[in-house]
């Protein structure tokens, strides 16, 4: 059975699965993208009018619409498409052999403190509002991190980043002075 919960982003809506949608974390998918998706569902997905943007993590997919479609129309359409997968699929969506290598050298002490912050304190409540937080870099005493899913372009994002990420990452990791989205 999917449910939906609202995020603080109108043009977001939270879907909830109690399958295993994604094994491999959170993965952001763009509509202006999606040619490149060999993911049959995620293209499909992607191709409804006003799609924009699909975030999927673990137990829901976030989908980002544009004002041209309603909610009401839209709705029924993603919640019909992921009954209709996991009708016919036994697997997760997004499957461990499908991970993209984001692999990268996190030996600096530094950078990871801040990834256990991002990871134990502020990812959990992003993706309670259906969207995602990803570290980019750490440089000069600046992080930079990308919002996604329900995050990105929400009118509360950079209002999240400064007070909430900044004051945590700041609090547990002395050396931060500050953080930016990229």
């Amino acid at each position: 059975m999917i449910q939906t919960e609202p995020t603080p982003n109108p043009n977001s809506l939270k879907f909830l699965s109690e399958n295993t949608i994604s094994e491999i974390g959170t993965e952001e998918f763009q509509k202006a993208k999606s040619k490149d998706l060999t993911n049959p569902f995620i293209r499909e997905l992607l191709a409804f009018k006003g799609v924009e943007l699909v975030l999927l993590s673990k137990n829901f997919l976030s989908v980002k619409k544009t004002d041209e479609v309603s909610w009401n129309d839209l709705k029924p359409m993603v919640i019909s498409h992921l009954n209709d997968y996991f009708e016919n699929n036994k697997e997760p969506i997004l499957k461990e052999n499908n991970k993209i290598n984001t692999s990268s050298n996190n030996n600096d002490e530094i950078v990871n403190k801040i990834l256990e912050v991002l990871d134990t304190k502020i990812r959990p409540a992003v993706a309670r509002d259906g969207g995602d937080i990803k570290f980019k870099s750490f440089e000069n005493g600046i992080v930079k991190v990308k919002l996604q899913g329900s995050c990105s372009g929400c009118p509360s994002s950079l209002m999240t980043l400064k007070q909430g990420v900044q004051n945590l990452l700041k609090h547990y990791v002395k050396e931060v002075n500050s953080v930016e989205a990229e």
